[in-house]
């Protein structure tokens, strides 16, 4: 199995804009779960703390292998999404593990 793990940091937005987008963002991910086979397992998290210096959002995903995984990153429901995050983060960061 593979774990997919994601960092997201939003964008300088006031915070009822921040939490929207977060909101939106989630919704977004969480829904690749019904669209993509591949994927087994999506959990989404926001920072509690809304003006955190750290990463607004976590995205944890599991695979069966890279293979899968590889599927994941350039099924046209993934780079929708993936569009979207570009449109509304400053950075992100990643790792894929064994486990």
């Amino acid at each position: 199995m593979i774990n997919h793990v994601v960092l997201f940091k939003l964008k300088d937005y006031p915070a009822e804009e921040k939490l929207a987008i977060i909101a939106e963002l989630k919704a977004m991910l969480l829904g690749l779960k019904d669209k993509i086979a591949e994927l087994k397992h999506i959990e989404v998290g926001e920072n509690y703390e809304l003006d955190s210096k750290s990463y607004d959002m976590a995205l944890l995903s599991h695979f069966e292998s890279v293979e899968d995984l590889d599927v994941y990153r350039v099924h046209p429901e993934h780079l929708k999404v993936v569009k979207r995050i570009g449109e509304t983060t400053e950075a992100r960061a990643a790792v894929d593990f064994n486990f």
